[in-house]
């Protein structure tokens, strides 16, 4: 039987939007350097983490991975799969993540329709 290991990002920037979803999960933060992975990087002529093609953010123990894919290609329509999120108080939830760089685009009763900063949907739902 399958179990979820990671949610994969395609994305322009990497660095950027590792860190914009690292403010949004609870618990989740763009895993660290170590000067393994920074000998990796300069292996594949990337001399600054920031322009890393494929950054990794990690939450807690057991928790999917998300990962985060430079391609060359734009986002062109509306996502397939999308994330939804949770927060006990929704509408401050919304300001927050408006305030790091997160889109409104759509009310329901329930739920808060969002777009990251490279205009992936996600939902934010009240705890």
């Amino acid at each position: 039987m399958a179990r979820l290991h990671d949610v994969v990002f395609d994305c322009r920037h990497p660095a950027s939007l590792a860190r914009f979803w690292a403010i949004v999960l609870d618990g989740y933060a763009v895993a660290p350097y170590d000067d393994e992975e920074l000998a990796r990087l300069h292996t594949i002529g990337v001399h600054d983490p920031e322009d890393d093609p494929s950054v990794l953010v990690e939450g807690p123990a057991g928790a999917p991975r998300l990962f985060f894919n430079a391609v060359p290609e734009p986002k062109a329509v509306k996502n397939r799969v999308h994330l939804d999120v949770r927060a006990p108080d929704r509408d401050a939830e919304v300001a927050r993540l408006v305030a790091a760089g997160a889109a409104e685009i759509g009310r329901n009763e329930n739920w808060v329709v969002m777009t990251d900063p490279e205009g992936n949907e996600f939902c934010v739902f009240p705890d």
